[in-house]
């Protein structure tokens, strides 16, 4: 695990975002893909049922939520705790403001129709949480990375079970990504200035 983490880390910014845009690309193949099999035109339908008032107070309140402790967790706990051998900085520092949120974008809309669309209707919580948190290989060696991605995704996929809609959990998945993608992209302009 330490030697693969280390390659990632060895990797170019341009190297990263390559395999970024091809494990999204996966992903979304794989979605696409177990949903023609697994389900019918009206239950995939169901899976998308917008509700504003759900999207507002379950997405946007459950990410505000998130990024509440995730912010405290990077003010107060040591900074190894949360450090990700500068990885997301690599995916996210360089980028323009509009390829920020169409990759928020990407990432958020692909993960939660696999993981929650597909894995966790046919499958349940637990096996879509454990499958979300291991894809995030990179953190299998922190401890305290690969717990929050593993409450951040029962988190998720519990506003899935109370709201039946994957809108809430793309709204939130969407909204946690891009609001640390600007604060790591702001935190290199800073840098820069000074």
């Amino acid at each position: 695990m330490k030697r693969q983490s280390e390659q990632i880390r060895q990797m170019t910014e341009r190297e990263v975002l390559f395999h970024l845009y091809v494990t999204q690309g996966l992903l979304l193949l794989a979605a696409g893909g177990c949903s023609l099999f697994l389900f019918d035109w009206a239950e995939w339908r169901r899976l998308w049922r917008f509700d504003l008032t759900d999207v507002l107070l379950y997405g946007a309140g459950g990410a505000a939520l998130v990024l509440a402790v995730d912010f405290l967790a990077m003010r107060y706990l040591p900074d190894d705790w949360h450090d990700d051998g500068g990885v997301n900085e690599k995916i996210f520092r360089g980028r323009s403001i509009p390829h920020l949120f169409f990759l928020c974008a990407l990432i958020a809309v692909t993960e939660e129709w696999l993981f929650r669309g597909v894995v966790q209707t046919h499958w349940g919580l637990g096996a879509a949480s454990v499958i979300f948190a291991v894809l995030h290989v990179r953190y299998l060696e922190k401890w305290f990375l690969f717990l929050m991605v593993v409450l951040i995704s029962l988190f998720l996929g519990a506003l899935y079970e109370q709201t039946g809609s994957l809108w809430v959990t793309v709204v939130a998945h969407f909204l946690i990504d891009v609001v640390l993608a600007l604060h790591i992209r702001l935190q290199r302009e800073e840098g820069v200035k000074r």
